[in-house]
């Protein structure tokens, strides 16, 4: 019995740091690689601190004080060396902490593909479950092509379309912007999700700007996600349909509903876990087009105005964020999809 207890733990131990260095040796590539196309993008990082009228002297002074005299190794030791004392550098910009900027702008994207998900699950799953069903027959066809525009058409096509119908033409949603000046101020940030801190300080009016704000970004992104998850799904329970389980449980006298809501998707829901978590991640990714259109306080909106502004600290910072929060999602789907999933732990037996 201690044998076997020993043997547990070690294998445990053995895969937790498996998955810290896995973690680390994907962050340590993502950081080079972000670092390495900061520099070698034709932006002079010197001229967006001193300007283009500066002196020949000023430039050199602050050349020298970025580092950037020193071999390119040199210069991404020191950044990493940073990054891992939470250093982002300063933007030229805000002329703040890159850290300090991202934690007040992350909040809004947050929000943002936080909604935008749930719109994506809540329909994009009863979609897929509906086409895999009605498998073959018109139901299906219109499922997948209207997951097809969401794949197809460029997203900030569709923002801009969108605000021409929604917001100029039927006047249903509110334009650019989290929120209309007048509203501005009146709830203190406490999460820097607004409508959830419109929520706590019991601003109904607030909440209301708030959410007529976010209602169509959420729903472009909800749509964009949903073509995604509703394909996935369909795939998933194509799978699941066509098992014997499934078979046995209809001859048995189980209803359609019960053979398919609670025999085929519970066992397809565990690999969703991981499509959904994808999916959130390409929502915190893919948030800059929306976030641009939309004028939305976000990060993408965020390193997308830095980006013309020849602004690389905050361009860097935003962009490992970003890819670091992808890479947490991935890491926590594998693990909860090792948690609902017994078949994955025989495996490693």
């Amino acid at each position: 019995m201690p044998a076997v207890l020993f043997q547990r733990v070690l294998g445990f131990t053995g895969r937790i740091v498996t998955l810290f260095l896995t973690v680390g040796i994907t962050l340590l590539g993502l950081v080079a690689l972000t670092f390495c196309i900061g520099r070698l993008v034709p932006i002079d990082p010197v001229l967006s601190v001193v300007g283009q009228k500066a002196s020949e002297e000023v430039y050199q002074r602050v050349f020298l004080e970025m580092g950037l005299d020193k071999p390119l190794w040199q210069q991404f030791l020191l950044y990493a060396g940073k990054l891992v004392q939470g250093d982002f550098g300063t933007s030229f910009v805000t002329n703040r902490p890159v850290l300090s900027d991202l934690a007040g702008f992350f909040p809004a994207t947050l929000e943002l593909a936080t909604l935008g998900l749930l719109i994506g699950t809540l329909v994009g799953v009863p979609a897929g479950v509906a086409a895999a069903y009605w498998h073959g027959r018109w139901p299906d066809y219109l499922i997948r092509f209207i997951g097809l525009i969401g794949y197809s058409v460029p997203i900030f096509w569709l923002g801009l379309v969108g605000l021409f119908i929604f917001y100029s033409r039927l006047d249903w949603v509110s334009g650019p912007g989290q929120i209309d000046v007048f509203f501005q101020g009146i709830v203190t940030p406490v999460t820097g999700a607004l409508l959830i801190d419109s929520l706590i300080a019991g601003e109904g009016e607030v909440f209301g700007n708030a959410l007529s704000h976010i209602v169509l970004p959420a729903a472009l992104l909800g749509y964009y996600s949903l073509a995604y998850i509703s394909r996935m799904t369909r795939s998933m329970m194509l799978d699941q349909l066509s098992r014997e389980y499934v078979l046995t449980a209809r001859l048995k006298g189980a209803t359609e509903y019960r053979a398919v809501m609670l025999h085929a998707l519970r066992n397809a829901a565990i690999p969703l876990v991981t499509v959904i978590a994808l999916s959130y991640g390409g929502l915190l990714e893919g948030s800059v087009l929306v976030e641009t259109v939309f004028a939305w306080p976000g990060i993408g909106n965020y390193i997308a105005s830095s980006l013309f502004r020849a602004d690389i600290n905050a361009v860097l910072g935003g962009t490992v964020l970003v890819g670091a929060v992808f890479i947490l999602l991935n890491m926590v789907s594998d693990v909860v999809y090792q948690m609902l999933d017994p078949r994955s732990n025989l495996r490693r037996r």
